[in-house]
Parts: C-alpha cells; structure tokens; sequence
C-alpha cells in the first residue's frame, strides 16, 4: 500500500455513524470543503466495512457504538485486512474508548460537543478539516503496525519502579502530536522502570481526554504515572502528563525540581505546548534532561529543542520509518541539534544507554 495519497486530488472519506442526523451533518461539513469528497455513508459497522472494500475510501469518520459490529471490532477488521486511516468521532463522555481506538490504530479523533444530534455538532468543523487532510502526511503502514504492537522488545513486566521519590538522575521530556498516544503507550511500557529518572509527556490534546490518558498509561505501562496538577515535586520513577488547555513547565524551588502548569502565552502554536515544557525542562534540568520528539503534524518541539541542546542534553527524534505523521520530527531533524534520529522500536534500550551514563 502507498504510504500517502495524492495531495492534490479531493481526499475521499467514508461517514460512519449510527445517528442518520449526525451522518448528514458531517457530510455536510466536509463538503464544505472543496478538498474532501464524502463517497459513502455508513449506519453500522458491517456496513462500514463493506464499503471501505467497496469504495477504498482514503480516511473513515467513525462512530463508535453503532449497532450489528462496533467501531472496535470494525477497528480490528479494517486494519487487519485494509488497513485505512481512520478518524473517530466520540463524545467527551466516552474518551476512554477514545484511547482504546487509537490503541487498535485509529489516526486521531474529535470530540463531539454532546451525545445526542445537535446544532452544536457543527463547531467541530474546522477541527474535522484539519484532520481530515493529515491523510496527505499519513503512512498507513505505520498505523497499521503500531495496531499489532510489532517490533519492539518484550515487556518488561517483571520490573519493580526504583528509587521512588528521590530527586531523580535525569530528566525525559516526551513532545508528542497525532499518533502519540499509542506510541507514548508503548514506549513506557517497554522502557526499564529501573532507570533512576522522571518522565514528563506533552500530548497535543483537549482538556478532559489528558486525565484519561494518564490514568490509561497508569494501568497499562507500570509506571506512576498522572496528569500534573502543578506544584509537584519531580522525583524518580514518575511520569506527569501535560493537562489539555494548559502547558507543563518545569522551575526550581527550596532546591527542588517543581512543575508549573500554565496558561497558553500569546506565541503558543499548540497547548499544551511541546516547545514551553522543554525550554523550562533544559533550564533547570541542562544536561541531565532528554528530550524526545514523537510523531505528530507541526513544528511544536523544535523551538525548544534548541533550548535544550543550547543547555547540553540530548535531544532525540522519532524516524520516517515508525512515525504515523513525520512532520514534528522532521521539523526538529532540520534545526541540526538532533543527537540520534531512531525508530520507536530503538528507543528503549537507547534512552536506557542513555539514561544510565
């Protein structure tokens, strides 16, 4: 399979939704768009799946709990068989299922402003367009691997957390877009808990799915893991993550290592906001801070890697090879501050060399 489409041909997506109102209303916003082209709709999951074999549609909106097959188990399918890239849209008060179909290899998602059929639908479409036409920047293959967890090394189940709340050794700063948080996932659950180190991660994400997110890798990574509230003290073992509308910045206190969560400033691209948490990491951290750059669309986390580069850590980035969208690492690979350029699969036992020097 190719890994991108034709950038300048309409983007052909595939509508799936039990509500026929919501079915409607999507198609509508999308075709506002003369980029996107809806060529099919969809009310279940069997239906779905037939026409992504039928149509081969470049990108699917899909709603999650539809009647005959859920978006799960159509999940599961498609990127079993086809895969295709696929953009959920769910209501806040389903976010947990939100990460359950990024984790089966959907691109991203959108959260509706209700549950039930609304006007209100309609502020999601600027959002939608957005990412919708990531499909341009997309390799499928990499969702599709990501979504049967290949290529990296065995868990490290058996591991006990070390040294938990003593100032840790080193700093790891994770900045991460579209397709981060299944590799955020499986990053830290494969990354040796003995490390004597601190963990932070920078999702581009909304306010209420950040709190998911954490407990998530919580239950799944075993690490101690929550989302930063400011006014924690960095200590081993400990992974904060970044609240949605708010950026994660670190500062120094009694001789302590505290975070901060701060409003969005005035030149923030994104909040939360890649770009802060490693500036004020390598401030305080220098050169016992990591900074890792995961896939995602944009140039968030270049800005600061020179900060941290400027500081004396290491700042590493994610490859074309595993990277679902390049455009954060590659923005960070042209500023040349870059110390190794290595594929998801490479990085634990790289930031374990690393970590342990």
């Amino acid at each position: 399979m190719a890994e991108s489409i034709d950038p300048h041909r309409r983007i052909r997506v595939l509508v799936v939704d039990d509500s026929a109102f919501s079915r409607q209303t999507i198609a509508q916003m999308l075709e506002s768009d003369p980029g996107i082209e809806v060529v099919g709709r969809a009310a279940d999951g069997e239906e779905a799946l037939a026409s992504v074999f039928q149509l081969r549609p470049d990108v699917v909106t899909l709603d999650l709990e539809m009647p005959k097959m859920d978006g799960f188990s159509f999940l599961r399918l498609v990127m079993a068989q086809r895969p295709t890239p696929i953009i959920v849209i769910s209501g806040l008060a389903s976010n947990e299922n939100v990460f359950r179909a990024l984790e089966l290899g959907a691109l991203d998602f959108v959260a509706k402003p209700s549950q039930r059929p609304s006007a209100e639908l309609r502020g999601i479409e600027a959002e939608l367009h957005r990412k919708i036409r990531l499909v341009t920047q997309l390799r499928v293959v990499g969702l599709s691997e990501r979504a049967q967890h290949r290529g990296m090394p065995s868990v490290l189940a058996a591991l006990p957390l070390i040294g938990v709340g003593e100032p840790p050794s080193r700093i790891l700063a994770i900045g991460a877009s579209t397709g981060g948080p299944p590799a955020i996932q499986q990053l830290l659950a494969h990354l040796d808990r003995t490390l004597p180190i601190a963990v932070l991660v920078t999702q581009h994400m909304p306010p209420k799915f950040t709190t998911t997110f954490a407990d998530r890798l919580q239950r799944t990574t075993g690490w101690r893991v929550a989302e930063a509230k400011g006014g924690e003290t960095i200590v081993t073992g400990q992974v904060l993550v970044a609240p949605g509308g708010f950026s994660l910045t670190l500062r120094r206190h009694d001789g302590l290592v505290v975070t901060e969560v701060v409003a969005a400033a005035p030149d923030d691209l994104f909040v939360p906001s890649v770009d802060r948490m490693f500036t004020s990491a390598a401030s305080v951290a220098g050169d016992r801070l990591v900074a890792l750059v995961l896939t995602g669309m944009g140039s968030d986390g270049a800005r600061g890697a020179r900060a941290v580069h400027a500081a004396g850590g290491k700042v590493l980035a994610e490859s074309h090879e595993s990277a679902v969208v390049f455009g954060m690492p590659q923005e960070v690979i042209a500023t040349g501050v870059v110390d190794e350029v290595l594929s998801l699969a490479q990085m634990p036992q790289a930031l374990a060399r690393l970590m342990r020097v």
